[in-house]
């Protein structure tokens, strides 16, 4: 395996570290990336990896987003993020969570974890009572800070499709505005029931064939191929599973003006924003328009906020969009440049 911080997703992180429980057979990777503005704050996801250098990788590249997306989101929280080392059952215990609960605390407060893929609000619990740097916990009082972050990650993704469509088509309505949704899981099938009440044309992709027929049917919704919803004619593309999916060849056959969704690191590299910005195809920083999710749980792990607060801040989103995109506009850079170009000066960077 390559040098750590020889791999060309390591960006100065401030730590990386390993651990692993023999009784439970736990082995987890957590990356701090800057914890400039605040304890690194990022999920845990719970993923089987074909190799370790493809989780380590995974784990940088997604800390790096998460400093740049609370960054953004103007919280004063760092930026983190763990993977946990799955089998290919993707079986984990009580135990092992108990074990991760023990690892995170033994950081002593820069790390702060909340649900990501694979991991659920009961699991975080579960980890909870072994340390208190953990967020996303069930809220009794429904106007609280808290709970399941996907619905505000949801929320954020749809204001900021919205804004892309109106900044980029001229329409401030979604209605027959046609979208092409990649993973309908809790962000995308989120998505899909908001931009399915405004009267949009949705079709849909997924890995879960049985689920994504159901969320159709439920929507009026067409479901297509997973190997076609990205070559499809739309008005927008919505990537919404997992990331690195726009690549040298994807970008050449995207058929829309839009590309904006909730997937993480959804460029495969720092020179598909550039391919994208060649194709005129206006692209929404994916830490930016996602960042509904962390905007609840950082509050509610914060503690001095309520559900309002968390909804006005992701109000937010579309004119933080807007503003990167007038810039991209202005000084012909490509609009994930002009974002990570922002982030890095809040960091310090």
């Amino acid at each position: 395996m390559s040098v750590m911080w020889d791999l060309p997703d390591f960006d100065g992180h401030e730590a990386v570290h390993f651990f692993h429980d023999v009784e439970t057979g736990l082995s987890a990777i957590i990356a701090l990336h800057s914890t400039h503005l605040g304890p690194g704050a990022g999920g845990t996801r719970f993923w089987h990896y074909e190799n370790r250098e493809t989780a380590i990788t995974d784990a940088l590249r997604l800390s790096r987003g998460m400093s740049f997306k609370n960054a953004m989101a103007g919280l004063p929280l760092g930026g983190g993020k763990a993977v946990i080392l799955a089998d290919r059952n993707r079986q984990k215990s009580p135990d092992m969570l108990a074990a991760f609960g023990r690892m995170i605390d033994s950081l002593a407060g820069r790390y702060v974890t909340a649900e990501d893929v694979g991991i659920s609000t009961e699991d975080m619990v579960a980890v909870s009572k072994q340390t208190q740097y953990v967020s996303g916990l069930p809220v009794s009082d429904q106007s609280e800070a808290g709970g399941d972050p996907g619905p505000f990650t949801a929320m954020g993704v749809y204001l900021g499709v919205k804004a892309a469509v109106k900044h980029k088509l001229g329409r401030d309505s979604m209605e027959d505005v046609h979208v092409a949704i990649q993973g309908v899981g809790s962000v995308g099938g989120g998505l899909a029931r908001l931009l399915a009440k405004d009267g949009a044309r949705l079709s849909l992709a997924d890995i879960d064939k049985d689920h994504v027929s159901g969320l159709a049917d439920e929507l009026g919704a067409k479901v297509v191929g997973l190997d076609e919803v990205m070559r499809l004619e739309a008005d927008v593309f919505s990537p919404n599973a997992l990331g690195a999916i726009l690549d040298k060849v994807s970008i050449a056959h995207l058929n829309v003006p839009i590309v904006a969704g909730g997937a993480n690191n959804q460029l495969a590299t720092p020179e598909d924003g550039q391919r994208i910005f060649d194709r005129n195809i206006l692209f929404a920083p994916d830490y930016v328009i996602n960042s509904g999710g962390i905007i609840s749980v950082g509050l509610e792990y914060l503690g001095d906020s309520d559900v309002e607060e968390v909804n006005r801040r992701i109000e937010k989103i579309p004119a933080r969009l807007t503003e990167i995109w007038e810039e991209s506009a202005s000084t012909k850079l490509p609009s994930a440049e002009v974002a990570d170009n922002m982030a890095r000066m809040l960091i310090g960077r």
